[in-house]
């Protein structure tokens, strides 16, 4: 591959920008990927501008990327067009049936009533269960709620991502039996392609937390309804799953109490636990860094201005994290109790394998409509309705 473009592909993609765009500085590029930039100030509305740029680009076997350095608007040629590749739909298929089998077995694992003192007990009743699928029917309600939720999360940024023509995989389900009390971590997209404005990055981003919730809130509610108010237990091994404003809210709606609270708390029934599982999964996607959920709807609104806002984030999960693992290594009661060491996973996460800065999508110039904007910031006032501090905890956390 050349080091830089032929100059006879920068005077076709300059030809290609006539009527488009007004140049008045050209400088190709090499390495890693050969391209071209004009400098110069486009003719036309960006929304307008860029598909045609991108289709006459395209056809000369260049990507368009229009953006801003400065006072000064830009349109990047780089060599090579992304193509739509195919995939397999068994995959997604066998690893959709492997998670609705481990969160059935977690599910079952929840509602037996058989004594489980040691790994061995617990390998036993397992085998027992995948030998006899009989024994699974008491997970259903669990697995139904849980693969419900990640099912419509996902669908939903499938279907707006279709309708935006991205190129998407299907989801990609990740079953995690024994592992997590879940049974799964979860499910992603995947993208085969850079986003093409703010609108798609928005509309894609927003569609699977507000899908996700439309089902998880209705569910959490039957399954707080079918809870009861019972004394909790701080015994060693004890477990309590974190509060938000939401879910209080939603305790307080259904039990008129504030919960946890004079010892009580609801003992949730599998249905409940499920939906709150889906309120966590909505609310650890809604993290305004990298190419999670609320990044992708942080930088449609902030452009980037937003990666300070994410890089700071991501810094900050570290942080806290490490006061956790400090907490329960050095026995410090009050950072024990006050930071989840979880969160340095996600700072790992977040900082080394994502990286805190969302990639600019290729038409980087147009902006928000204000509908977009007003639920953009609707999205906000959920995150936080929904942000847990303490995701688990050995003892009972109000917030």
């Amino acid at each position: 591959m050349q080091a830089t473009p032929p100059d006879e592909h920068i005077e076709q993609l300059g030809l290609a920008l006539r009527s488009l765009f007004n140049i008045s500085q050209v400088q190709s590029f090499g390495a890693p990927t050969p391209g071209v930039e004009f400098a110069g100030a486009l003719l036309q509305d960006a929304d307008d501008a860029y598909p045609q740029i991108r289709d006459r680009f395209a056809q000369l076997g260049y990507t368009a990327f229009l953006g801003q350095e400065g006072p000064t608007q830009i349109v990047q040629a780089t060599q090579g067009v992304v193509e739509t590749q195919p995939f397999n739909p068994r995959i997604n298929l066998v690893l959709f049936l492997l998670t609705v089998l481990s969160t059935l077995l977690m599910g079952a694992l929840q509602e037996t009533n058989e004594s489980i003192s040691s790994f061995s007990d617990l390998l036993s009743i397992v085998i027992g269960m995948l030998t006899h699928p009989a024994r699974l029917l008491p997970g259903v309600p669990f697995a139904f709620t849980i693969m419900a939720i990640l099912g419509t999360h996902e669908m939903g940024h499938y279907v707006v991502a279709r309708r935006h023509r991205a190129n998407v995989s299907l989801p990609y389900f990740i079953p995690l039996p024994l592992i997590s009390p879940f049974g799964t971590m979860g499910a992603v997209i995947v993208q085969r392609s850079p986003f093409e404005d703010r609108k798609s990055l928005f509309d894609v981003g927003l569609a699977g937390p507000l899908a996700g919730l439309v089902v998880a809130i209705p569910l959490l509610i039957m399954g707080l309804a079918t809870s009861t108010v019972q004394p909790y237990s701080t015994e060693p091994g004890s477990f309590f799953e974190g509060n938000s404003l939401l879910y209080v809210g939603l305790k307080y709606l259904v039990h008129g109490k504030l919960l946890p609270a004079n010892g009580l708390d609801v003992y949730l029934n599998p249905v409940a636990f499920a939906a709150w599982f889906g309120l966590i999964v909505t609310f650890l996607n809604l993290l305004p860094i990298g190419q999670l959920d609320g990044g992708h709807v942080l930088y449609a609104l902030l452009g980037r201005r937003a990666w300070p806002i994410a890089n700071l984030a991501s810094k900050l999960l570290l942080f806290v994290g490490v006061l956790g693992f400090a907490g329960e290594f050095m026995g410090i009661a009050v950072l024990a109790q006050n930071f989840w060491s979880g969160w340095f996973i996600w700072g790992i996460l977040t900082n080394v394998m994502m990286r805190p800065h969302h990639p600019p999508p290729l038409n980087d110039l147009s902006q928000l409509d204000p509908k977009r904007r007003a639920i953009g910031l609707f999205a906000i006032v959920v995150f936080f309705l929904i942000f847990t501090r303490m995701p688990f905890s050995a003892s009972p956390v109000l917030f």
